[in-house]
């Protein structure tokens, strides 16, 4: 089923309410972005382009990020079958990024940490970035597409009114559709939701399969009530598991925000690993045209004063069709 066919109902109107609290955002300078994006290597992985790039995030046994590697110290295998490293670098380019907001009922006492961690969120941008934003509750709406002002989409996320159910996976289907229309290469959605999923038409494996064959990076802040002693409903008992498997086959990640006040603590922290990536880019052996899905491994060797190291990445690609 066609993502642009199923979301031909996501246009009801969503009354909001005003809030006065709205914050200017300040996005970092473009520093080296600029010439990046002038020069850096454009790829979409779902189309017909010989050179395939894979973000890679890495940590240590802390889970501190780890920025002063050297291509040397990684390798890349495609099916098992090793490939040679062409391009390497680390440098802060610009992203596409998709918000994913919870407008659910249940996240009414906890809508103003939501705002905050926005706020953070969009500090850790740069100014050739754009965004665009859906909101979800009963059904997901597009409230503002790809824009490069921040500003524009804090207010909108500051408008919000919760009521009603979750439909996360139909939220995650309107952002891969809205983000055929990306201006970059690098493409990230970030989901900020306290539960499961309790009212999508979409199933979780058509959701799992549409981001394997995209070129998104997903990740998720997820507000769960992690005390065993307070009775939950069934959907955000599985929350965690379901936002665990969205996000770790795209490279992004999941995580869980036991205490409200850490969320814009976190939210930051996705921001700035979108930022704190090396791109790894070569050329396939596998020279077949076939649209079949392609596994990627990536390994570090650490040098030889670190410890073991974490690398987090898209475990794929959609290989080109004809």
């Amino acid at each position: 089923m066609r993502l642009a066919a199923a979301f031909c109902w996501c246009v009801q109107l969503l009354s909001v309410a005003w809030c006065d609290d709205i914050v200017n955002i300040v996005p970092r300078s473009r520093g080296l972005a600029a010439k990046v994006s002038e020069d850096y290597p454009h790829a979409d992985l779902r189309v017909d382009v010989p050179l395939v790039l894979i973000p890679v995030h890495v940590t240590n046994q802390a889970g501190t990020t780890v920025t002063s590697l050297k291509k040397e110290h990684f390798r890349l295998l495609e099916d098992n079958v090793e490939q040679k490293i062409v391009h390497f670098s680390n440098e802060d380019v610009p992203l596409s990024i998709g918000l994913l907001f919870d407008a659910s009922g249940s996240m009414e006492n906890k809508i103003k940490k939501s705002w905050e961690a926005a706020a953070e969120f969009f500090k850790t941008a740069n100014s050739d970035d754009e965004f665009f934003l859906v909101q979800f509750n009963d059904r997901p709406k597009l409230l503002l597409p790809f824009t490069q002002d921040a500003d524009e989409v804090y207010s909108r996320i500051a408008r919000v009114k919760p009521f009603g159910r979750t439909a996360l996976l139909d939220a995650i289907g309107v952002g891969l559709a809205e983000m055929k229309k990306a201006r970059y290469w690098r493409k990230a959605m970030v989901i900020l939701s306290d539960g499961g999923d309790n009212r999508s038409r979409y199933t979780r494996g058509e959701i799992k399969n549409a981001l394997l064959e995209s070129d998104v990076q997903l990740y998720a802040m997820g507000i769960f009530d992690l005390d065993p002693a307070h009775k939950q409903p069934a959907e955000e008992r599985n929350g965690p598991v379901l936002l665990n498997e969205l996000t770790d086959d795209t490279g992004g990640r999941h995580i869980a925000v036991a205490k409200l006040e850490d969320l814009p603590a976190v939210c930051a922290r996705i921001g700035k690993e979108l930022r704190d990536q090396y791109i790894l880019g070569y050329y396939p052996t596998n020279e077949a045209r076939d649209g079949r899905h392609r596994s990627v491994k990536v390994s570090v060797t650490p040098p030889d004063d670190m410890p073991k190291l974490k690398a987090s990445y898209r475990r794929g690609y959609q290989a080109p069709n004809q």
